[in-house]
């Protein structure tokens, strides 16, 4: 009886967010489970960052590409605006809902 090895790669949510459709609800599920946590959503959009050409995300939006992976980090603490460039350079929009 001969045993196998199986060998797994890490996961890594940007390896299938292959459109902005995709990217558009993976950021919707951050948003909804979130709660008052914005650094997730910071990583979201890191995440959906890393997804494509992040020096050229960086470029777009008058960033350096070391500054954009800091900001959108689990450490990071983006500015509003910074999340509104990322989320238009991505092709996305955010909108906001009424819970009540």
């Amino acid at each position: 009886m001969t045993k196998t090895t199986e060998t797994f790669s890490p996961y890594d949510s940007a390896d299938y967010l292959v459109d902005v459709e995709t990217a558009a609800a993976y950021l919707e599920a951050a948003l909804d489970e979130a709660g008052d946590d914005s650094a997730v959503i910071a990583q979201a959009l890191g995440t959906i960052a890393r997804s494509g050409n992040v020096s050229e995300l960086a470029r777009r939006i008058g960033m350096s590409r070391e500054g954009l992976y800091k900001a959108l980090s689990a450490d990071g603490n983006p500015s509003f605006a910074t999340i509104m460039k990322v989320a238009r350079a991505l092709g996305l929009k955010l909108h906001f809902d009424s819970v009540a």
